[in-house]
């Protein structure tokens, strides 16, 4: 059986309709990979009140945000108050973390959780899902509209957004792609406020 993850983004949407899109795709597991999983602005999206519905729903719930979340302790995954995902991706926690999630999808329909309704704007897609990818992890995002995009349909997404060709004379499609992942992640990588 092939390895899928799914991801989603709770957005400012209702829970009864972030729990539609849940079950429009058969989730039976959410693992939250938002490094602090609390929102003022959209308390259903706290940690407590969401894993509660989820429980009341039948959806189970575990908090990843501690291993895969964006927002890294280790000041080594900083250049100038900005997280660098490719050394985040490197560390053993965050590795430990994607470790949990394939053995989550062994036995639950898996969909990794963020704020971010657009897996463009997250680190659920540029950090997460590459990483599950090169393992070999089939993903696919939750949109809006319900549809579960294959990952590398997202990736072209990418590509189109950048202005870049996924071919090119000088470099491999590899390439190309790698320095889409690096522009893109710059753009939306968490920045420590100034302490």
């Amino acid at each position: 059986m092939e390895r899928q993850v799914f991801t989603i983004g709770h957005s400012n949407q209702s829970f009864e309709q972030l729990l539609v899109l849940l079950r429009q795709n058969g989730i039976t597991a959410v693992g939250d990979v938002r490094s602090q999983p609390y929102s003022r602005r959209y308390p259903q999206f706290s940690r407590e009140p969401l894993e509660k519905s989820l429980k009341e729903a039948g959806i189970a719930y575990v908090f990843l945000g501690r291993e895969l979340g964006a927002r890294s302790d280790d000041p080594k995954n900083y250049d100038n108050g900005s997280v660098r995902y490719e050394r985040l991706a490197k560390t053993e926690l965050f590795q430990s973390g994607l470790d949990r999630v394939e053995r989550g999808a062994e036995t639950h329909r898996l969909a990794l959780l963020c704020a971010e309704k657009e897996p463009l704007n997250c680190h659920r897609f540029v950090l997460v899902s590459r990483e599950l990818v090169r393992r070999g992890v089939e993903v696919r995002h939750i949109l809006e509209d319900g549809r579960a995009e294959p990952h590398r349909e997202t990736v072209e997404r990418m590509l189109q957004m950048l202005h870049l060709e996924a071919t090119d004379l000088f470099r491999s499609e590899e390439e190309i792609v790698a320095s889409a992942y690096e522009t893109h992640g710059d753009k939306i990588a968490y920045v420590k406020e100034d302490e």
